[in-house]
């Protein structure tokens, strides 16, 4: 979703008194609320979809009718379909948007007016990709970064929580994040460095710098999290689990760095303007790294395998040298060049 926010920002740079409406999952429409250039966010969220048509199918075509008819009723000149799944622009289709504007994945973009075929994200960076659908309709790109607002509400949260926790603002405060986010789901272990070696780094970082370290992750990384923790030999401050999604992007505002794996959170700190030390082993920096990068430190171990994610898939890998080998000296060297 980020990804987008540069496409969304040239729309409203092009036309200041359009009307920008996102249809976005639940776990990323608290970003879009709050984002100033959009109008509205409608929810659509696939798991519930399917939890009700399981209970009856009559409700689940209930369900789709009442979507389409609140998209039908806007009617929208123009429509950017980012889903690579025809089921959307078959809605769009069926709606009556005349412009319907996406990628053609697989052959899925067949009810597309302006498409641009792809077999995957490859060769420059996701933003980069979506910033050409906007040649399709004749707009130019004037603006390139993330976009994220972050109300005052949440940073005075994460200030009143380092507070709490009595931290030194003297020192150096820096964000651990050693989980990976969401998105891969139960595959983002194959994204993660070793807890330990995030452990040794931990000590490597407050021995030289005397910095603070927040270590941070949802409810699910909580167990990584105390992990490393334990493994440390320095005192951490955990806030695992304790912040909203925008509470995450005001704490990481707060760090002068933060130091996490490639994934969602990675993202969130650079569109937050916070720098980063990021770690990639299975997929490709330079098409889904921080953007743009300066200000930012990749780590990777340049294995002849590297990247093994492509085309939205990852080759079978029972290794993961790419990570497994990465020592906590190379990743150590790229901290110090930022603090």
């Amino acid at each position: 979703m980020l990804f987008t926010t540069p496409l969304v920002h040239n729309l409203r740079l092009e036309f200041p008194q359009s009307t920008i409406v996102y249809l976005s999952n639940r776990r990323t429409s608290t970003f879009l609320e709050k984002n100033s250039d959009i109008n509205q966010v409608m929810v659509y969220e696939r798991d519930e979809f399917v939890a009700v048509y399981r209970q009856s199918p009559i409700q689940f075509a209930q369900k789709w009718m009442e979507l389409f008819s609140s998209l039908k009723q806007q009617r929208f000149d123009l429509v950017f379909d980012f889903s690579l799944n025809s089921t959307f622009g078959f809605l769009s289709f069926a709606g009556g948007i005349k412009k319907r504007v996406g990628f053609d994945y697989r052959k899925r973009g067949r009810f597309l007016t302006d498409k641009i075929s792809i077999k995957g994200f490859e060769g420059k960076h996701v933003i980069e990709h979506y910033l050409e659908l906007l040649g399709l309709v004749n707009v130019p790109v004037k603006s390139r970064e993330m976009k994220l607002d972050i109300p005052k509400d949440e940073m005075q949260w994460a200030e009143n929580w380092i507070k709490e926790y009595k931290i030194d603002r003297s020192k150096p405060l820096i964000a651990v994040m050693p989980g990976g986010g969401a998105s891969w789901g139960k595959a983002a272990r194959n994204k993660r460095w070793p807890a330990v070696k995030y452990a040794d780094l931990i000590d490597k970082i407050v021995e030289k710098f005397d910095a603070a370290i927040i270590l941070l992750g949802d409810n699910q990384e909580e167990e990584l999290c105390r992990e490393v923790a334990q493994l440390a030999h320095v005192p951490l401050y955990l806030a695992v689990g304790e912040t909203s999604v925008l509470g995450l992007a005001a704490l990481l505002k707060s760090c002068r760095m933060a130091v996490l794996n490639d994934g969602g959170p990675l993202h969130v700190a650079v569109a937050s303007g916070t720098k980063t030390v990021s770690i990639f082993g299975p997929v490709d920096p330079h098409v889904y790294g921080p953007y743009p990068p300066q200000h930012h430190r990749l780590v990777q171990k340049n294995l002849a395998c590297q990247p093994c994610y492509r085309n939205f898939r990852q080759a079978r890998c029972n290794h993961i040298n790419c990570l497994a080998t990465l020592s906590v000296e190379e990743v150590y060297r790229k901290v110090q060049e930022i603090l």
